[in-house]
């Protein structure tokens, strides 16, 4: 079955639609859509190339399209039907499109298409009994192949990121704490060159000030 369906924008992984009863029934629904966040951020970094890809991550697989620079996205259970998976994603990118193409480019906020969410319910339900008249036409449809879409596992597309995140906050890190010891060399700079002239301006505060008062004086 069916379990999440999220769309997003590729070249910022900005979310732009979701359905919002999904997940009801899975079990860390919400750590599955993490795993989800973070494939549209690797996406956005131009990591995945393909246009189309299954992932495995536990009892489930996530399908995916890309096209338009829009990633349709969707998880079910390992026993779903791939070609059913894909035909459904190729439906939501077909209505998605000619409603909102020419938004999307300019869209700012997230979930900018919640109202998409109604064609998604809608068109989720037609795929959710894989044995339908219509779902078994579709599997019987040999000009739509999947067999060459790729899978692969969670750990295997997401690790490439988490090393690349660490390398950035490694990087963030050690430019703080450059900064940091930059600070600290002016100050002792600042420090050492007040303890090496504070005595001779102090020598030449005297002596001026005994010598305007010798002067008042005379």
């Amino acid at each position: 079955m069916v379990k999440l369906t999220l769309i997003a924008r590729v070249t910022d992984g900005l979310p732009l639609a979701e359905g919002l009863d999904d997940g009801r029934d899975v079990k860390d629904a919400e750590f599955y859509k993490q795993q989800v966040k973070a494939l549209f951020k690797n996406l956005s970094r131009g990591q995945n190339e393909a246009s189309r890809m299954s992932i495995e991550t536990g009892p489930y697989i996530f399908h995916y399209i890309i096209e338009g620079r829009v990633c349709y996205l969707t998880m079910c259970d390992r026993a779903y039907p791939k070609k059913l998976a894909f035909q459904y994603l190729e439906d939501l990118k077909n209505e998605f499109e000619r409603v909102n193409g020419p938004q999307i480019e300019t869209a700012a906020r997230p979930y900018a298409f919640i109202k998409f969410e109604t064609f998604i319910q809608k068109t989720k339900k037609l795929y959710q009994d894989t044995h339908t008249q219509r779902n078994i036409a579709k599997l019987n449809d040999e000009l739509y192949e999947v067999h060459q879409i790729m899978t692969r596992n969670v750990q295997e597309v997401l690790g490439v990121g988490e090393k690349l995140d660490q390398v950035s906050q490694m990087s963030s890190r050690l430019t703080s704490e450059s900064r940091i010891y930059a600070d600290k060399a002016r100050d002792l700079n600042r420090q050492a060159f007040i303890r090496k002239w504070a005595p001779v301006a102090i020598v030449f505060g005297v002596v001026f000030l005994l010598f305007w008062v010798k002067t008042k004086l005379w």
